[in-house]
């Protein structure tokens, strides 16, 4: 049975790759958000990169480095390309991609589909294919095209153009579109169809903020849409429910164990917002936890879901692994109370295949029992954001 699911991931992954046709993302992507308030200029980011590669988060796989908006100069070059500004970046985008390079990183860069980004500088509307040359040029390997300043209508066949002439360049650069979010917020309903054969990954939703009211919210958003999003998720093409906040301020140590968890379960990408001078040893160590990584990168690329809501606000998601593996989420929202004692039958949870599971806890892959299909799961989970995490296998 395992190889079947095998090949059947292979061909699903073919299939779209092949509609995309980059070879890019096929596990969700892994990297590190320069915020241009918090490392507006070259040199912080550089030291950004070297801290990717020193603190152990690229051999963990946070391979990309990507500047936002505002690292453009405010005008076009004479001949209508794209130009950094050269007091922030005097080595130029080139240079400073290939310093990336040099640490075994990948670049990534972001613009705007209008005719001005978010922040006001320029967009790529009416230079679409000069400034994807451009970026091929630079040696960029990941482009954020953000949706201010156009008309929402117009995303459906600007996206895709953008996306088909990357492509042209015959350099591999992921593709990651803002265009649903755009949508979603304008009462758009989105092809996602269309997206998915366009995008390697996309923006569904509202911008995450440093606090548990955002991670929550957008944690809600996913689960109350997750029957029109779950089937156009997958390897080469992913939703995004924006960066991991882990390690700054807005969020307990057990508020950053549950979107990391979170994040693991929806197969989203884990892209790092945070200052990693000044990381705390245990966000980091929740960052650079090689088991959740493992459930967010496992191959199948299946998006999460949530399964049941019981007493007390506890949520329950799943996320089918390979080899017939099946990792959980347990999530107590609620800001106060005091541990929640849980009781959940292995068939309320999915489990009814095989005789017997193997339990394992997920943070740290510590066996917990085997347990029966007609059996009943008891455990305990902490309030305010925490959550008990755990996969199954069945005995080998």
């Amino acid at each position: 049975m395992r190889s079947i699911i095998y090949i059947a991931a292979i061909l699903f992954l073919y299939k779209h790759t092949k509609a995309l046709d980059n070879g890019v993302a096929l596990t969700p992507p892994m990297g590190f958000m320069a915020n241009m308030a918090t490392f507006p200029i070259e040199t912080l980011i550089r030291q950004q990169a070297q801290l990717l590669v020193s603190g152990g988060y690229l051999s963990a796989g946070y391979e990309y480095i990507i500047i936002d908006d505002c690292w453009l100069n405010m005008t076009r070059a004479p001949d209508g390309t794209l130009q950094p500004d050269n007091k922030r970046f005097p080595s130029g985008i080139p240079a400073l991609a290939d310093y990336v390079h040099s640490l075994g990183l990948k670049f990534g860069i972001y613009e705007d589909y209008g005719t001005e980004t978010c922040a006001g500088y320029p967009g790529i509307l009416g230079h679409l294919e000069q400034d994807a040359n451009t970026f091929a040029q630079w040696g960029v390997d990941y482009l954020k095209l953000d949706g201010c300043n156009v008309d929402v209508a117009q995303m459906d066949t600007g996206y895709p153009e953008m996306g088909a002439l990357l492509n042209k360049t015959n350099r591999q650069i992921g593709y990651s579109c803002s265009w649903p979010a755009y949508q979603e917020f304008s009462k758009i309903t989105p092809n996602y169809t269309a997206i998915a054969d366009s995008c390697n990954l996309w923006r569904n939703w509202a911008d995450i903020d440093d606090s548990w009211e955002s991670v929550y919210a957008i944690i809600q958003w996913f689960a109350d849409n997750q029957d029109r999003l779950a089937p156009h998720h997958g390897p080469g093409h992913w939703n995004d429910a924006d960066m991991l906040v882990i390690g700054n301020f807005g969020l307990s140590p057990a508020q950053s164990r549950a979107q990391m968890a979170l994040w693991s379960i929806l197969s989203v990408p884990l892209i790092l917002s945070v200052d990693l001078h000044t990381i705390s040893d245990w966000a980091k160590d929740i960052i650079l936890n090689k088991n959740l990584i493992a459930i967010n990168q496992d191959p199948l690329g299946a998006m999460g879901k949530r399964i049941l809501k019981l007493s007390n606000s506890i949520q329950v998601w799943s996320k089918p692994l390979l080899n017939d593996r099946t990792a959980f989420v347990v999530l107590s929202p609620e800001p106060y109370g005091t541990p929640i004692h849980v009781s959940v039958s292995l068939e309320n949870l999915g489990l009814t295949r095989y005789q017997d599971y193997d339990f394992f806890e997920s943070f740290d892959s510590k066996y917990i029992g085997k347990y029966h299909y007609n059996q009943v799961f008891n455990f305990t989970v902490n309030p305010s954001g925490d959550v008990f995490a755990f996969y199954t296998s069945p005995p080998h």
